[in-house]
């Protein structure tokens, strides 16, 4: 057996051996996701009775009369949720390209141009990681207040679209992915700033770009507290605090709660899918160089 044949069957038996091990792992992951797949096609009285789909004599020993999508009418007929996912879609897909544009240009800026005072920014942006976000609730309500930015989507989205986290990685990123000796061959060529920004620097940062977009969507989508703070009108609050106001006091319609937790995590694993390649290259991206 030659030597690139014996490295060739290595290599096959060390990924047979990787996925043996997490297929598992993968299986017990995927547990949660079918669980809630089933509870929301089920009947309250069901919700109990059967672990996943109920049992009866139907083929596989599943009950499929008894699934229902009476869930999913009353989501999207009597209680509107149609309009939620709307603005859950927009606040996203705003704050994501805006604050992943900012956040290129403030990293680029800290890592292409030695101006004074850079270590000094740097070193703000930082400390401004560490601070934890309740600790600026107060004082963006208030700033928000005075600028007559309460109760709009601009409340929202103007507060998130420069997150000092971003900035850094994206500082990171420019500082392993950009050569600075192609600026100077592009500045020598007469390009200007911004004109080597988007052709030049950009291009190199695609996969820190993927990653951001999908970590700052998540991060809007998911987001319960700050809409609560900010919006006061019901036709204005997104996905994620539309689905805690299903819940009930003395009542829990557990269907329809899990129906309006599938409709909300749908919409992220077809995103994650589209941009996994982006997203785990872009978070190696600058860990071996500071």
């Amino acid at each position: 057996m030659s030597g690139a044949e014996s490295t060739r069957r290595t290599g096959w038996l060390a990924a047979l051996g990787a996925h043996a091990l997490l297929a598992p792992a993968a299986l017990v992951t995927l547990v949660p996701f079918v669980w809630l797949a089933c509870a929301a096609f089920k009947r309250n009285e069901d919700f109990f009775t059967s672990a996943f789909l109920p049992g009866g004599e139907g083929v596989l020993g599943v009950a499929w009369e008894r699934l229902t999508l009476e869930n999913f009418e009353r989501l999207f007929g009597t209680l509107g949720l149609g309009r939620a996912i709307v603005n859950s879609v927009f606040l996203s897909s705003a704050t994501a390209a805006l604050a992943t544009l900012i956040s290129a240009l403030g990293g680029y800026a800290l890592a292409a141009f030695d101006f004074r005072g850079r270590r000094a920014v740097t070193g703000l942006v930082l400390a401004a990681i560490i601070i934890p976000p309740p600790l600026l609730i107060a004082p963006g309500y208030q700033w928000l207040f005075r600028l007559g930015l309460l109760d709009t989507f601009a409340g929202l989205i103007l507060p998130a679209i420069a997150p000092a986290f971003g900035v850094y990685l994206f500082r990171q990123a420019c500082a392993s992915s950009v050569p600075g000796a192609l600026l100077e061959a592009a500045r020598i060529d007469g390009a200007g700033e911004a004109r080597i920004f988007f052709g030049v620097a950009l291009p190199l940062l695609r996969p820190m770009v993927g990653a951001f977009i999908l970590l700052t969507f998540l991060g809007t989508w998911n987001n319960f507290i700050s809409p609560q703070v900010v919006l006061q009108t019901p036709d204005r609050l997104p996905l994620a605090v539309a689905i805690a106001q299903l819940k009930s006091t003395y009542y829990q319609d557990y269907g329809l709660l899990m129906a309006g937790t599938l409709v909300s995590v749908l919409p992220l694993v077809v995103l994650f899918m589209s941009l996994q390649r982006e997203f785990i290259s872009g978070l190696t991206t600058g860990a071996v160089k500071g």
